[in-house]
């Protein structure tokens, strides 16, 4: 039987978008996105819980979110889990799961004061061709590698 792995949030940056570039000139974004379950107890009371999400995104979705998400503003992703293991200072073995991004929806900002220079858009990657990267729909779709450098593509450890 085959498996799915697939991640859908939508959600409210916790700051800024970080980019930086791999060694063969990748673009990689990474920012962390909270997502708020509200709901009422038996007691009457709301309560409310926050997760926090870290997303990574990669290429031209990296160079979209760059330019147009910004800390508070809503958006929605779509991607798939991934795991990556490091040794820290002191020969830990340390995981980290992130949700790497292969489609994402600018939603609209959350004060009326920012609609002025804020857009909303789609962007979206898929990974049909390994090396075949295609851009359609005025740049905001991106076709783009299957694995990126850095990031492993095993199941979740537990």
């Amino acid at each position: 039987m085959g498996s799915l792995n697939k991640v859908m949030l939508i959600g409210n940056l916790g700051k800024d978008p970080e980019i930086r570039y791999t060694q063969a000139g990748s673009a990689v974004a990474n920012f962390p996105l909270a997502t708020t379950d509200r709901w009422t107890d038996r007691q009457g009371q709301r309560q409310e819980r926050t997760e926090w999400h870290d997303i990574v995104a990669f290429d031209r979705l990296a160079d979209l979110a760059q330019s147009y998400l910004k800390k508070g503003r809503s958006v929605y992703i779509e991607g798939r889990l991934q795991t990556r293991s490091w040794e820290d200072q002191q020969g830990q073995k340390r995981y980290r799961t992130e949700v790497v991004t292969n489609s994402m929806q600018f939603l609209e900002p959350r004060s009326s004061g920012e609609q002025g220079n804020q857009t909303s858009g789609m962007a979206e990657q898929s990974s049909r061709n390994e090396n075949e990267s295609t851009e359609t729909e005025s740049s905001s779709i991106a076709e783009n590698q299957n694995e990126k450098e850095g990031y492993i593509k095993d199941d979740v450890p537990f």
